[in-house]
């Protein structure tokens, strides 16, 4: 939906949480990644395999390095605990996901529009997203 939409030059998408982190904080498969090209944005489902949602959520929130993203709980759970947790650990934003495909789709292009285009970082992120942006 980022692409579709033209938000993202660069969509990664991890398909469990410890690839997540791996990728993040360039380890493993990702050791040869230059860490300074941090995500302008990470959309974390809670139900991820290996390393769950909110784990990833606490990793990145409390490393220096990562803290500064926005994190967005995008996930199917309707669980109160989880939408507290979330909180509790950092996220900037829960979201419900829609069962539609539209809609899917919809919101996801409305998070991309908030996040990458009127969000203002704060200004330790500010320096990487512009270099981000010229290397686009």
């Amino acid at each position: 939906a980022l692409r579709h939409n033209k938000l993202s030059n660069r969509v990664h998408v991890a398909h469990d949480g410890e690839e997540a982190l791996d990728f993040l904080f360039c380890r493993g498969v990702f050791s040869g990644r230059e860490a300074s090209h941090r995500p302008r944005l990470i959309l974390l489902d809670l139900k991820l395999p290996k390393v769950d949602g909110l784990e990833v959520l606490r990793q990145v929130k409390s490393d220096a390095r990562t803290k500064a993203i926005p994190v967005v709980i995008l996930t199917s759970s309707k669980e109160e605990r989880d939408l507290v947790q979330g909180y509790q650990s950092g996220v900037n934003s829960y979201i419900q996901k829609p069962v539609d495909f539209d809609q899917f789709r919809e919101t996801v292009k409305q998070l991309g529009l908030y996040w990458l285009l009127v969000n203002e970082p704060p200004p330790s992120l500010g320096a990487f997203l512009a270099a981000s942006r010229s290397q686009a």
